[in-house]
């Protein structure tokens, strides 16, 4: 059978970040623009107070798992995927356990129980006895999944820095017109850690503020922490809303190892090439989440190649209500244009910002607090770029 032009089912996603834990609250506290779990902190930054993007959710006890899947991740993704488990479930429930897959992304794993081992190491002599090296690998979170839900396709990690969790969504749609998997789980997760913030305050790229993407004020990103998982299929849901993953396109323009290329040619390769997936011209994009993360080199590519490509398009960056999750942040931002498909009144995700433009940059339609699309809105785009000249953009359409 050909599958190359199956439609690409994206069921409710499982979310959990600073918005909130569950869709109906999440929903609301996005289009409200109101995160609780963004505040400042120094417990992984001691003696500098930093704005990150928390998850205050109460996280399930990971000791059932082996002792080298046990981590906050993973703890953060069994709580992603309790949210989308009654629709996994029922629709396996007949399947071979080998036409199941799952793709995660990430860029931390368990780096935070490396830390907290290494210094416990230090100040004791001894390894905690619940560690295990195994807790920080890349492959923990996707081996976790299979483990618990008895998964025998395909079940990898992809780790591109900020585009492992649009690149996991791609590498499922991939799996399913292969016809390699019928179901599929895909999506990404990271958490806070010490070492991920030291690396960016390094670069110089850190705010210690609420973020401003887009402004003359800028001062650097938020990071923040993340899980968001989907359930993808070739089989439509037995309700709506039915919206697909219509078109994706990636692209790797290797310009610097964390700078992008300030010509957005990679950036607009992607998605265009998303688009001629899509089989969709630009002007029928209703809505765009970009990347947005508050950084000079990223914020002034990204607006030329927007304005460019999408001018009066409706835009906005989501990163100060939630910060910069790294790894999830590609499916985290897709969970957000499913649920502004979704929205019967047509909410749009606002841009919080000090409404101060960079007059170096074009103008940019950034969606104030409160706006609603004038028209009902069957595509939206999102975009994530990353270190090493990593690009990708998704495409959801809403469909009838």
């Amino acid at each position: 059978m050909n599958f190359d032009t199956a439609p690409i089912y994206l069921y409710p996603p499982g979310v959990l970040c600073a918005l909130g834990d569950d869709l109906p609250t999440l929903r609301e506290a996005l289009f409200s623009g109101v995160s609780p779990g963004m505040r400042s902190s120094e417990s992984w930054s001691p003696g500098r107070a930093l704005h990150l993007g928390q998850v205050d959710a109460a996280l399930p006890d990971v000791g059932f798992l082996p002792k080298e899947q046990r981590s906050r991740g993973n703890a953060l993704l069994l709580v992603a995927f309790a949210r989308v488990e009654e629709a996994w479930r029922q629709a396996v429930a007949d399947v071979p356990s080998c036409r199941t897959a799952v793709v995660i992304g990430t860029s931390a794993s368990g780096m935070a129980e490396s830390e907290n081992a290494v210094r416990a190491l230090r100040d004791n002599g001894v390894w905690p006895e619940d560690f295990h090296y195994s807790q920080q690998e890349y492959g923990s979170p996707a081996r976790m999944l299979a483990h618990v839900l008895n998964i025998e396709g395909p079940a990898y990690t992809v780790s591109t820095a900020c585009t492992s969790g649009a690149k996991a969504l791609i590498s499922g749609a991939r799996l399913l017109r292969a016809g390699l998997a019928d179901w599929v789980l895909a999506g990404g997760v990271d958490t806070l850690t010490r070492f991920t913030i030291a690396g960016f305050s390094a670069l110089e790229a850190v705010a210690a503020e609420p973020c401003l993407p887009f402004s003359k004020n800028r001062a650097g990103i938020n990071i923040g922490e993340a899980a968001a998982l989907f359930v993808l299929s070739r089989e439509a849901p037995e309700e709506g809303p039915f919206i697909v993953l219509s078109g994706w396109g990636e692209s790797s323009d290797g310009h610097h190892i964390s700078a992008p290329d300030p010509t957005g040619a990679g950036a607009k390769q992607a998605i265009e090439a998303a688009l001629a997936r899509a089989k969709i011209p630009a002007s029928a994009i209703g809505y765009v989440n970009l990347h947005g993360t508050a950084t000079r080199p990223n914020d002034a590519m990204e607006s030329r190649g927007m304005a460019e490509i999408f001018p009066g398009v409706p835009m906005s960056s989501t990163k100060p209500l939630t910060g910069h999750t790294l790894g999830a942040a590609g499916a985290l931002e897709a969970a957000f244009c499913w649920l502004t498909l979704s929205d019967e009144t047509r909410r749009l995700p606002p841009h919080l910002w000090d409404d101060a433009p960079d007059p170096l940059d074009p103008p940019l339609p950034l969606v104030a607090p409160g706006s609603r699309a004038a028209a009902p809105i069957s595509h939206a785009l999102s975009t994530s770029f990353a270190f090493g000249g990593s690009n990708t953009a998704l495409i959801l359409e809403r469909k009838a």
